[in-house]
């Protein structure tokens, strides 16, 4: 019976859920796109008759990740509420350059990860399950066995390197992007992939590192060829022209650092103020960031709460939902789903280790990027912190009538926080714990949560009691009681018959 009544409760979610996608389908903008990072080489390897450098024991080698892995992960990434893959470069690199960034021909598939109709196929696939896949696009560094170092008459293209971080940077490159026939060039590059396959966006790699005016110039170029093309800018150095960036080019998103290791260090401990993420991102320029916890030169983040003994899948839902709720777009780094640990970057760059996977992190995933989907303001809406205390933090979104509130206590305590000023005869409903919040003798809402965790909580008419739903119930249970009662009572009169 729990089960018919678990079933009848899921459809009607299911129902409203993509009755609210199919309305805002038409109008579909980045902000509502929830994005995977893969970094191909160390994500799954799918198709073993490619493996023609691979050596896993080595961490600078291939390790067999490639396009064919990627597709047969779709439906598990699609179950997780993914609605965009971002992969690190695809285009023919030098020996050992699984990270993509050693570029030997812009025009070729590198062929570690597949050919040119497996990549296609990848893109088919994940268009089929509604899911956009970016592409990221170095522009800058190549590898010096690329044709274009060896030719003499390109010796200007060529311009001295002054980067020595990471380190994959030392054995690159760096193209004079001042230069008109590179920049003629780089635009045939866009234009080739964009032609070629049917490709979503550029996350186009190190824009920090450009002159501005190239960046400009580039964008506007993709842009004038499809204006519904995702640009995304990768950055080198922190938050470094991120602003002008933002409002002088067709760049639509960029990372802000200092959110997001903000955000990083809130979640590592308990009783850290929630509330000091809130103030990083008011004070920042760039108030529509790429949100993530997990990269390719990083400890991992499960590695690192975990060091200071917290609990995973608390560590996560704290942090999911502070991204999934906020201003930006959440960005999960291959292997967080899992969750993977790692104690630095080579053990970060690790295969995804699919066998150890927690199924209530994954079920949570599942969750919070469903009711993001389903609640445009958690996409659009005004951002504001109505107030903290001790560790826990409620926050509220508007967007065109509608409004959340989303409570986080990252205290070691239980917490409570009174909302006012909400109209009379309202209610909040919760989604994730399924908490219910109804107004005081004072005409203030009392939101009160255990330690560590979370709510999100749907401002709504305050109809009492659902009586017909709860007859529904009731009905079904009836039918189930009397239905019990006469098969044990047919059994009685076979036994005595007998």
């Amino acid at each position: 019976m729990k089960k018919v009544i678990m079933l009848f409760l899921i459809a009607c979610v299911f129902f409203i859920s993509n009755e609210n996608a199919v309305l805002y389908a038409e109008e579909q903008q980045i902000q509502e796109e929830i994005i995977y990072n893969i970094l191909i080489d160390r994500y799954n390897n799918g198709d073993h008759s490619i493996d023609y450098n691979v050596d896993v024991n080595d961490p600078y080698a291939y390790h067999g990740g490639d396009f064919q892995g990627i597709i047969t992960r779709l439906n598990e990434l699609q179950e997780l509420g993914i609605t965009t893959l971002s992969l690190s470069p695809i285009m023919a690199n030098a020996e050992k350059g699984y990270h993509g960034y050693w570029i030997e021909d812009f025009f070729q598939v590198e062929e570690q990860f597949g050919s040119m109709e497996d990549f296609q196929l990848l893109v088919e696939e994940a268009h089929k399950r509604n899911m956009k896949v970016v592409i990221e696009y170095v522009t800058q560094f190549i590898a010096p066995s690329n044709p274009i170092v060896q030719d003499s008459e390109k010796a200007d293209w060529i311009v001295d390197q002054e980067l020595s971080e990471p380190k994959w940077i030392n054995d690159t490159v760096k193209l004079n992007l001042q230069n008109e026939a590179v920049q003629q060039y780089l635009f045939d590059v866009a234009d080739f992939w964009m032609n070629e396959t049917e490709i979503d966006g550029f996350k186009i790699q190190a824009v920090d590192q450009m002159p501005v005016s190239f960046l400009q110039a580039l964008t506007e170029h993709i842009k004038s060829i499809n204006p519904n093309f995702y640009l995304i800018g990768d950055i080198l150095e922190a938050d470094k022209n991120s602003q002008e960036i933002l409002v002088s080019t067709g760049i639509q998103m960029i990372e802000n650092t200092a959110l997001n290791q903000t955000i990083r260090d809130t979640f590592l401990k308990e009783d850290n103020e929630v509330s000091d993420i809130y103030e990083v991102w008011e004070g920042s320029g760039n108030q529509l960031p790429i949100l993530y916890l997990d990269d390719m030169y990083s400890k991992r983040f499960t590695q690192e709460f975990s060091e200071n003994g917290r609990n995973s899948l608390t560590a996560w839902k704290l942090a999911l939902t502070y991204m999934y709720t906020t201003p930006g777009v959440p960005m999960i780094f291959q292997g967080s789903e899992i969750p993977m640990y790692g104690e630095d970057a080579v053990a970060a760059q690790s295969l995804v280790q699919f066998n150890s996977g927690d199924s209530d992190l994954q079920e949570f995933f599942h969750k919070i990027s469903s009711l993001r989907t389903q609640f445009p303001a958690l996409q659009y809406g005004d951002f504001e912190l109505i107030d903290s205390s001790n560790a826990m933090s409620v926050f509220r979104r508007s967007y065109e009538g509608d409004t959340l509130y989303i409570a986080i206590n990252n205290s070691s305590t239980s917490q409570d926080i009174t909302v006012s000023g909400i109209e009379p005869g309202m209610q909040l409903r919760g989604y994730l714990e399924d908490n219910l919040v109804r107004a005081n003798d004072n005409g203030d809402y009392r939101i009160g949560l255990p330690r560590e965790s979370v709510e999100v909580f749907h401002l709504q008419p305050d109809k009492g009691l659902n009586w017909g739903f709860i007859s529904f119930v009731c009905g079904i249970l009836l039918l189930f009681v009397v239905g019990v009662i006469y098969l044990s009572r047919k059994q009685k009169q076979r036994e005595a018959e007998e």
